[in-house]
């Protein structure tokens, strides 16, 4: 994956908010990065061209050799359907609904089998230590258990990228050490990219591969990691 000169401004008033500007950057397949910047910095709008959830103004956004700039909105609706999981900070749970209809809702948008979705949500809930609570509703778990309902969710049509908006920002910081193991464990395991925004730098640190560092919709720098 990759963006060459991205950027994503917005008219705003007389003049233009430049929240992404020019960014180039690289990512490996199954590499674990977090994009790290004060609040207004361009992570989210980044992380939301990555999604194919806003088209950039000008440059490119290349996934698997295609330019989600040139997509129509069928193809980049695919895309995001069948490519990309995402978690956030909100763990948007549908609260009428059981564990198990909510991890199989982006299955039935995708058209998948019935016998396969059943199968699929067992897979991802037992994925992320959930197996035996597959009847319960989000009021019954604690939020910790219910990111890992998002996270089941986000892997339930099996993607090749996973992004993640400061999926430990509600959760209390032993929990968001569990649930960020977990998802680093899931990126090894089943190859997947990973791009998570945050603005722990700590934590960052601890579990992603390389930092990314925004400021004012620029890239400022980058830091591998051990």
């Amino acid at each position: 994956m990759q963006t060459d000169n991205v950027c994503r401004h917005y008219p705003m008033g007389g003049g233009v908010i430049r929240a992404v500007d020019g960014i180039s950057l690289t990512i490996q397949r199954g590499e674990f990065v977090a994009l790290l910047g004060q609040s207004g910095s361009g992570k989210s709008t980044l992380l939301n061209l990555l999604a194919g959830l806003d088209r950039p103004s000008s440059g490119s956004v290349i996934v698997q050799g295609r330019d989600l700039a040139k997509m129509s909105s069928e193809e980049l609706a695919g895309y995001r359907r069948n490519d990309v999981g995402m978690v956030f900070q909100a763990f948007h749970l549908i609260p009428a609904m059981t564990i198990t209809e909510n991890v199989e809702l982006p299955m039935r948008f995708a058209e998948v089998e019935r016998a396969e979705r059943a199968q699929r949500v067992r897979e991802s809930l037992a994925r992320v230590g959930l197996g035996k609570r597959m009847e319960h509703r989000p009021s019954e778990l604690s939020g910790g258990e219910q990111q890992r309902v998002s996270l089941a969710r986000a892997l339930a049509n099996r993607p090749s990228l996973l992004l993640a908006d400061e999926p430990t920002g509600n959760l209390d910081s032993r929990t968001g050490e569990d649930i960020l193991n977990l998802i680093r464990d899931l990126s090894l395991s089943l190859g997947m990219t990973v791009v998570m925004v945050t603005h722990e730098r700590a934590l960052a640190e601890r579990f992603a591969q390389r930092l990314i560092f925004l400021g004012d919709g620029k890239l400022l720098s980058q830091e591998a990691l051990a």
